[in-house]
């Protein structure tokens, strides 16, 4: 298993055992019968909110339905059940809990919504490397009730499932992609049933979920589908080294050409004794705990030069080829420490002092001694922290800052940057002499209540979170992310280099250009 696929079952473990250690009953209320596509659903009140839990979008991918478009489920007859959550989408080493039936949302209301009122419905496309995860790790309450929304957190079909290619088979390499697509439809065609309003769509994701997302600007099958994007470290413009995700990791992006993928596809079939015209269905034949080790290998396999994807995203972005709606769009200040950081602690050897400088080299290449100079090892702490600082700038925050100005070109954009350095420690990583900082997925606390449990204790985060609950929900409401009492998000410009920060201490304007050395890395990565 890669050091990547570690950290993220480890978070994953993580979420799933919070959950279970806040899994109370909860108080007494009146529990709700809806009406909608997936027929009469019974969910459940608790003190904030109105949850209908595990609610199916799309029937079970699998059998010959396996690498296929999702397809809408019959409406069963009589009351179905919405109080616990649905399947994990198969991952991991397929635990309790995940299965390849898992195409479930979930669906959280504010309990004082009052009757006709028709709030913006937020839909949430989870992280995780396109490999692991579940709309279900993420609690909605507190979004849904202080930011007085419909929140809509969905699964979607992970790894070799989600993102497979293979000559002649339709949908290669966007099946993940095609789910959440489904679910933001079932969610616009529900929305009305919810209290929301189907003409207010927001899709919202972090990490793999914001590449999606990005994504989605650029896809002609979504077109008219949602109102607003906010994408959260996951910019189309992200591009790593080799090295750049993990040590020994070769270079990547978000998005594979459908070429790619299929090669992909027919040497991970052969690798599985499914070879010739009859690799599809021999694949189909295999148990999924037969498929979950060659999963990983399809992290960063959604597919372009397909009927959702034509473009390669960042192309499409380039050209204008997208989307004319408002986008929200970010990063974290530290995202590469909870990469280099899981690295460090699976094998010390990985990132020290003798190393460094070879890490350096096998990404940049010719261009090393220029980035030695830039970034001098007896700046940094330790060596963990100047890797880690190397890989933000290049591979994530100056293409952030370059994806945002390419936006600002043809759309609405609103640049902020993630910056709060005391974030809980939700990636479980521990380097000495290296503070976590804004590191990856360290935001994602100040939204939900990871596992069913609010991480911000604090009350300056727990205020930081009130702030960025309000500039999410606001950006939903209205197209512009405005939070009261906080300095607003205002709009960037194709030459702009300003954010705004957002921390624990307060909201400032900063120049992340400056701030990242984005000056030093090229333009257009």
């Amino acid at each position: 298993m890669t050091v990547r696929a570690r950290i993220a079952d480890a978070l994953t473990v993580a979420l799933a055992l919070t959950a279970a250690a806040c899994s109370s009953p909860p108080p007494e209320g009146p529990q709700l019968t809806v009406g909608t596509t997936s027929g009469q659903v019974h969910g459940l009140a608790t003190a904030s909110a109105r949850e209908f839990l595990g609610v199916r979008y799309a029937l079970a991918p699998t059998g010959e339905r396996r690498w296929t478009a999702p397809q809408p489920a019959p409406a069963p007859a009589g009351v179905v059940d919405a109080t616990r959550p649905g399947a994990r989408c198969s991952q991991g080493t397929q635990a309790a809990g995940t299965s390849e039936d898992c195409l479930f949302l979930n669906v959280t209301t504010p309990r004082d919504q009052a009757p006709g009122e028709r709030l913006p419905v937020m839909v949430w496309w989870h992280g995780g490397g396109y490999t692991s995860g579940s709309g279900a790790d993420y609690d909605a309450q507190r979004l849904a009730s202080r930011g007085h929304v419909v929140v809509v957190t969905v699964n979607y079909r992970l790894g070799v499932f989600g993102y497979l290619g293979l000559p002649g088979l339709a949908g290669s390499g966007n099946f993940g992609f095609a789910d959440q697509l489904a679910a933001t439809h079932w969610a616009k065609d529900n929305a009305a049933a919810f209290g929301g309003d189907p003409g207010n769509l927001t899709v919202f994701g972090e990490s793999a979920g914001g590449m999606s997302a990005c994504a989605l600007l650029t896809s002609p099958q979504a077109a008219g589908l949602v109102q607003r994007v906010a994408i959260s470290s996951g910019s189309c413009f992200l591009n790593w080294p080799a090295g750049g995700l993990f040590p020994g990791v070769p270079a990547q992006t978000p998005y594979t050409s459908l070429a790619t993928d299929q090669a992909d596809g027919v040497v991970t079939a052969n690798q599985l004794g499914c070879t010739g015209a009859g690799a599809l269905q021999c694949l189909r034949r295999l148990p999924a705990d037969k498929l979950l080790p060659v999963s990983t290998a399809f992290s960063d396999h959604l597919a372009y030069g397909t009927d959702l994807l034509p473009e390669n995203p960042p192309d499409a972005v380039r050209a204008g080829r997208i989307a004319r709606i408002p986008v929200l769009s970010g990063g974290n200040h530290d995202e590469a420490r909870s990469f280099m950081g899981g690295a460090a602690m699976a094998d010390p050897s990985s990132i020290t002092e003798a190393t460094y400088p070879q890490l350096v080299r096998a990404a940049f290449g010719v261009r090393a001694a220029d980035v030695l100079r830039e970034y001098p090892l007896q700046r940094f702490p330790t060596p963990v922290e100047a890797f880690s600082t190397v890989i933000t700038d290049a591979a994530w925050s100056c293409p952030t800052l370059a994806g945002n100005q390419a936006l600002a070109r043809t759309t609405k954009v609103f640049p902020y940057e993630f910056a709060e350095s005391h974030a809980p420690n939700v990636n479980q990583v521990n380097v000495p002499g290296m503070a976590q900082g804004a590191a990856h997925a360290t935001d994602t606390p100040y939204l939900f209540d990871l596992g069913g449990k609010n991480l911000l204790t604090d009350p300056a985060q727990a205020r930081l979170g009130e702030r960025m609950v309000g500039y999410w929900s606001g950006f939903a409401r209205t197209g512009t992310p405005a939070a009261p009492g906080a300095a607003d998000i205002v709009p960037g410009t194709a030459t702009s280099t300003s954010v705004l920060s957002l921390t624990a201490a307060g909201e400032n304007v900063v120049d992340s250009g400056s701030d990242h050395h984005c000056g030093f890395w090229p333009r257009n990565p």
